[in-house]
């Protein structure tokens, strides 16, 4: 059970974390562009951008909080999320492979981006897995 509980508190922190960037570009896209590092030097600030990608992770966020409290749903809700910040880690990937970024700014970008793709991954492997094991006692 104590890791079924650190599982939950990582899915929790990441959703929390999730929603609050988003809500933040949401309400205030021209300090969110100007404040994360390594932003200004994608492109030119574009409040529509910024506020359509700020949706998308009170979206991801909201997936992972509702896969807490949800456990039916999980596994799917978690896969959703990881799918999208898999994505979104292989684009910042591939600005630096195609010369837009640096190099540097695979490290720069790995908490914020890299690191939550990974852990919401785990997380999905984990909820389908615990999901089989949970249809095969209900069978047994």
């Amino acid at each position: 059970m104590r890791a079924r509980s650190i599982i939950l508190g990582v899915a929790t922190a990441l959703g929390l974390g999730g929603v609050a960037n988003g809500i933040v570009m949401l309400l205030d896209p021209v300090n969110w562009y100007f404040a994360v590092p390594g932003v200004t030097s994608t492109g030119a600030f574009n409040q529509h951008f910024v506020r359509d990608i700020g949706l998308i992770f009170v979206l991801v966020g909201a997936a992972l909080l509702t896969g807490v409290l949800r456990q039916p749903m999980r596994a799917a809700l978690w896969s959703t999320a990881a799918l999208w910040l898999a994505g979104h880690a292989m684009f910042h990937l591939w600005e630096v492979a195609v010369g837009i970024c640096g190099p540097g700014a695979i490290a720069r970008d790995f908490p914020a981006v890299t690191l939550p793709a990974i852990l919401t991954a785990a997380l999905a492997g984990w909820a389908s897995r615990d999901a089989r094991l949970n249809s095969r006692r209900e069978v047994a």
